[in-house]
């Protein structure tokens, strides 16, 4: 199996299969036939290999982003122009792919980055309140009933050709703090390495906007 035939695989059968508390809805864009085909247009053009890759781990899509187009920290405008992927999602940008593409750019592209990472999320689906984003955190009841779904996911994941000397953490609060403890319970990965959350930066230190994005190259390229 390439890396897309597993990725695909785990996407297209995403299930919580828990109760979640009063008010919060699942984004689930994968069973969207247009996500469907964005999916496996993009993952068979940048992941159809055996090669091993490292896996950068966000919190959960959000409403802009990954939870539009399937593909985590790519909106529509970013898929089309720079992926080479058309969608007729709309034209939304979202701040946390602005911030992904430089970083991206900087490896040379989505070709060459893609090539040697993954981006995936603690929680692979993402959750609404009352109609705004949700971290999976936010709410401990959330939190709760999505654990279970979280390790299955992680670990079907790590069936596919995945570095585990090494996993970046998007995030350097709760979801550090949570993926750190699901780590040493389950001895995913020798090390986890956190990154400051793209929104963070691009909402709060913009002016900093070029040594955030040399702090991520300099971590990602570290052997």
């Amino acid at each position: 199996m390439t890396f897309a035939d597993h990725v695909l695989e785990i996407l297209f059968s995403l299930r919580i299969g828990k109760t979640l508390p009063k008010g919060v809805e699942v984004l689930n864009p994968y069973r969207e036939d247009i996500v469907i085909e964005i999916c496996e247009s993009f993952y068979r053009k940048f992941y159809c290999d055996t090669n091993e890759r490292r896996i950068l781990i966000g919190i959960n899509p959000g409403r802009h982003g990954g939870g539009i187009t399937g593909i985590p920290f790519t909106d529509p405008v970013k898929l089309s122009q720079l992926c080479g992927i058309p969608n007729e999602l709309g034209k939304r940008t979202e701040l946390s792919a602005d911030f992904i593409y430089r970083v991206v750019a900087a490896f040379g592209g989505p070709a060459a980055f893609y090539g040697r990472y993954y981006f995936t999320a603690v929680s692979p689906l993402g959750f609404t309140f009352n109609g705004k984003n949700l971290n999976y955190y936010d709410l401990r009841e959330l939190q709760d009933a999505i654990s279970p779904f979280a390790v299955r996911s992680m670990e079907k994941l790590l069936k596919a050709p995945v570095d585990r000397t090494k996993a970046y953490c998007i995030g350097e609060g709760e979801n550090f703090k949570f993926l750190t403890t699901l780590n040493k319970q389950h001895q995913w990965f020798d090390e986890i390495i956190p990154l400051a959350h793209p929104r963070f930066v691009m909402q709060y230190r913009r002016k900093q906007l070029d040594n955030y994005i040399n702090e991520y190259v300099t971590k990602l390229s570290l052997k």
